[in-house]
């Protein structure tokens, strides 16, 4: 989903990893264009779906600008969203924009606008989510996606078992929207962990759902996943004894959706998982009533976005990463990996500390 991430100071490193599935290597923009300081870096964020998109805004003017070059940033509407995107980054190749930083609402649907932009030498950079079926991307910057799916099924485990010693378990499974390239990464990485323990008797999903392609969230919309959760604790979980000990949410949004069909319910809660420190979820981590999210810092990714480009302006090649997760079903897009932070009640204060609106919640 993100996927979804809060802006402030935050430990976020580059991750430069070689393991199996990556490793290290330079590389140049494709496009050999040349940005220099003072020229425009075109920003085309998707629609205003959750607090991470928000903040992004602000994120990139002020990254964008502290490194000397101009802002274009803008926001598809919430309506008619695809197309307005595709018109916006036409619109920023139709002015000169050097590079142009892409955070798609569909990442299958911008093939025309970034060949275009390609074929004007604009370099091309997917941001948190990637471009997929086209060879006209130059760079990925996100978060490992993989990796906050493998923190969410751990962290499920792990509150599941501190809630109750011994298995099995009832959960049910949620995922993001499928026209966001970024689901079916988290819900691969959770899988990796949970499967094992599914195909083990450990975990049982009641429902019987557990494809991306039945537990995916249209949208990533909250009343999309709450309408789902009240339809299956009315078919799985009607029963007193039918106990459901917790829920794979891929982001805050839809945990607290599916917080608040399962409180609808009269049902206690369940260990729900979360992704992007989102301000209305911390308070429910530290009540117990959401157990976990992930911390993905906005101006830390936006930065290395930027300084991507700043690397590119002095003529110099990125380290970036190659990793198997973001085959964009084109190629293998060079990336730079920021590392996602799983949050609990235990670790939130540290984690929020040079973050004053995040730690401020945790009191």
């Amino acid at each position: 989903m993100r996927k979804q991430l809060i802006v402030g100071a935050a430990v976020a490193t580059i991750a430069v990893m070689a393991l199996s599935s990556c490793s290290t290597r330079d590389t140049s923009s494709a496009s050999g264009a040349v940005i220099k300081k003072g020229e425009t870096i075109g920003v085309a964020l998707p629609a205003k779906t959750s607090q991470n998109w928000v903040l992004a805004k602000a994120a990139f003017e002020k990254s964008i600008a502290a490194a000397g070059f101009k802002a274009d940033v803008q926001y598809a509407a919430a309506t008619n969203t695809v197309p307005d995107q595709q018109n916006e980054v036409s619109a920023m190749v139709t002015k000169g924009d050097k590079v142009i930083i892409v955070a798609a609402q569909d990442g299958s649907q911008l093939g025309t606008q970034v060949a275009a932009a390609k074929k004007a030498g604009i370099t091309v950079i997917a941001w948190d989510r990637n471009l997929t079926g086209t060879k006209n991307v130059d760079y990925y910057v996100a978060f490992n996606n993989f990796k906050v799916g493998v923190l969410q099924g751990n962290a499920l485990l792990a509150g599941m078992k501190a809630k109750k010693a011994t298995g099995p378990y009832n959960i049910e499974l949620f995922a993001g929207s499928p026209d966001d390239a970024n689901a079916p990464i988290f819900f691969n990485g959770a899988m990796s962990v949970l499967q094992p323990k599914i195909n083990d008797g450990t975990l049982k999903v009641a429902s019987g759902e557990t494809k991306f392609a039945q537990v995916s969230t249209q949208g990533w919309l909250a009343q999309n996943a709450q309408a789902r959760m009240t339809d299956l604790l009315t078919k799985s979980y009607s029963s007193k004894t039918a106990e459901l000990d917790g829920v794979l949410s891929p982001n805050d949004t839809l945990g607290r959706a599916i917080l608040t069909a399962i409180h609808a319910a009269g049902k206690p809660y369940p260990i729900v998982t979360g992704q992007d420190s989102e301000t209305a979820s911390i308070p429910l981590i530290m009540n117990g009533t959401q157990y976990s999210t992930i911390y993905k810092n906005t101006q830390d990714e936006a930065q290395a976005a930027v300084d991507l480009v700043t690397t590119l302006s002095k003529g110099e090649k990125p380290k970036t990463v190659v990793d198997k997760n973001n085959f964009n079903g084109k190629i293998t897009v060079p990336s730079v990996e920021l590392t996602p932070i799983l949050v609990t009640k235990e670790n939130a204060v540290a984690t929020y500390k040079d973050n004053p609106t995040l730690e401020a919640l945790t009191k």
